[in-house]
């Protein structure tokens, strides 16, 4: 009969492992192996699935002013205040609005989630405030917000947009995963300056392949196309092109046949 110590493990089994703990290169023989049985797991089931990131309805890519937008946002370290990603907490929810989906972030390079909230969160930000709020937000933050310690961007309004050649930014975009089609890509340019009201393109043809697409004056100065003018676009944009109910009904539907 096997005597047992007090934490209930055989003698002999015990004098092992304590073998084992002192010999520093079998201990990381055994580390070692077990990283790599670990890593197998976990990674050798990606390579027969296409996609890790479940797609929902409505999720398309920037159109190429709310694109610029974008880069003006990243530029200015917007995401170091401000973070994009909404979780799954009661309190979080009740404040922001639905917690985000892995999809609405899929075409984001580099993504915006963040992990510091300065300022809100800003995943659902779109259409909650009118352009004319977010024009007056940037120039003057504290004259929306007493209490806000933002830093004013009134120069954005004085800076015409500086776009540089958007087909090319698209195609980049294009060859890192970003669905643009060859459409997109060639009218890249022209649908910026439609988007913002400043062009004479189609905006039924603009509307057509990227839904949803706010196209208007966005900084109260139609005579004008500015910076103003493509971060609030971008902001406008931000929670409003995947109906969240929707994905959410579909998450509980998967849940429940699941059971």
């Amino acid at each position: 009969m096997t005597t047992q110590n007090i934490d209930g493990a055989a003698p002999d089994r015990w004098a092992r492992h304590k073998k084992l703990e002192k010999n520093v290169a079998l201990l990381g023989l055994f580390a070692f192996g077990a990283v790599i049985v670990g890593g197998i797991v976990e990674i050798a089931p990606l390579f027969w699935i296409d996609n890790t990131i479940e797609k929902v309805d409505g999720m398309r890519p920037y159109t190429p002013l709310e694109q610029a937008g974008r880069d003006i946002y990243v530029r200015e370290g917007c995401y170091v205040c401000h973070s994009q990603m909404i979780r799954p907490f009661r309190d979080e929810v009740e404040r922001y609005g639905h917690y985000s989906l892995a999809a609405e972030s899929m075409y984001d390079h580099p993504f915006q989630w963040g992990s510091k909230r300065t300022g809100p969160d800003l995943a659902r930000v779109g259409l909650k405030y009118s352009d004319s709020w977010h024009v007056q937000h940037l120039t003057d933050p504290r004259s929306v917000v007493g209490e806000s310690i933002m830093p004013p961007y009134a120069f954005l309004a004085d800076r015409d947009l500086d776009q540089g050649d958007m087909s090319a930014e698209l195609t980049t975009l294009n060859r890192v995963g970003v669905p643009y089609s060859k459409a997109d890509i060639t009218k890249a340019n022209q649908d910026l300056l439609t988007q913002a009201g400043a062009g004479d393109g189609d905006a039924a043809d603009l509307q057509k392949r990227y839904p949803k697409a706010q196209v208007r004056d966005f900084d109260g100065h139609p005579d004008r196309l500015t910076e103003m003018d493509a971060l609030v676009a971008y902001l406008q944009v931000l929670g409003t092109m995947v109906d969240v109910n929707a994905p959410a009904a579909q998450e509980q539907l998967s849940q429940e046949k699941g059971r």
